[in-house]
């Protein structure tokens, strides 16, 4: 039987020198959920996904992701964490490709973990369909040999990792843009190609740094009812940091609210919108001052 909770964050903590970016951080994420993870500028938010998917090692706490049939400590899986200079340059990062993959390491992905990021990082030199097959490097046959005498197991892995690719390109309305440069198509479909990058490598739990950041309301509205398809025909479970309240309030079924590296409020949407702490943090007002919407 699967668990309810397909992730679940313990007491987390996260020490930079003498900052303390998590304090006792504590929230669960169901499974087939759309939730939010908010707060105030520095509150802690990308910190959170960057522990959750291997960026940083956690100086204390726990992570549990349970997907594809088993139960992953997060912590215990990814080893090493990535430097910032892997992603110097895209060629730097390519060649770290065996080992690192664009949702944390390929260890994650396995795991049923995928994640974008709030600054798009594609590989802008290649067509968009090339960035969906990048992405799927674990999945096809990696022999040398086989590669070289093109055999039948090969070819079918690359027919395979085509399908797939094109399957996603049409889920995120880019099909008409398969074989142009990533880095010559429009912000909005450069957000749309970086989440059909990640559902490329099948995760349960896909975490989506900032969507619709850059967004015009137009672009946010269609990149809402994509989040909402990946939830429903997909079986994709959402966790989302977004400044956008509106689209939070909109597709989010929970809310996690961080501020100064802690939680101060979770529940849903009607929960967060009238609860005093948030509206403090958001609004800089002090503990004793009454605040209201």
């Amino acid at each position: 039987m699967k668990q309810d909770n397909i992730l679940t964050v313990e007491h987390l903590e996260m020490q930079f020198g003498g900052i303390k970016a998590l304090n006792d951080v504590n929230f669960e994420i169901k499974r087939g959920s759309i939730s939010a993870l908010i707060g105030p500028n520095g509150a802690g938010k990308t910190t959170v996904f960057n522990c959750l998917t291997g960026f940083y090692k956690a100086t204390g706490g726990a992570i549990t992701l349970f997907a594809n049939g088993k139960q992953t400590r997060v912590g215990k899986v990814l080893g090493e964490p990535f430097q910032s200079s892997d992603y110097v340059n895209p060629a730097a990062f390519a060649s770290r490709l065996r080992y690192k993959m664009f949702g944390g390491s390929h260890l994650v992905n396995r795991s049923g973990l995928a994640r974008t990021f709030q600054n798009i990082r594609l590989f802008k030199e290649m067509s968009v369909v090339e960035n969906l097959l990048v992405a799927q490097h674990m999945q096809v046959n990696r022999n040398l040999l086989a590669g070289i005498f093109n055999t039948p197991g090969y070819r079918k892995a690359e027919s395979r990792a085509l399908e797939r690719a094109f399957y996603w390109l049409e889920v995120m309305d880019l099909v008409d843009h398969a074989n142009k440069l990533a880095g010559s198509m429009s912000y909005g479909q450069q957000r749309r190609l970086e989440i059909a990058r990640s559902m490329c490598t099948n995760p349960e739990l896909i975490c989506l740094d900032e969507p619709a950041a850059g967004l015009n309301p137009a672009e946010t509205h269609a990149l809402s009812s994509m989040i909402r398809v990946l939830q429903k025909e997909h079986n994709a479970t959402v966790l989302l940091i977004e400044h956008d309240m509106g689209m939070v309030m909109d597709i989010s079924e929970h809310i996690v609210v961080l501020d100064h590296g802690e939680v101060i409020a979770r529940g849903g949407p009607d929960d967060i919108k009238s609860n005093p702490k948030v509206i403090a943090a958001y609004l800089g007002a002090e503990d004793d001052e009454e605040v209201t919407l």
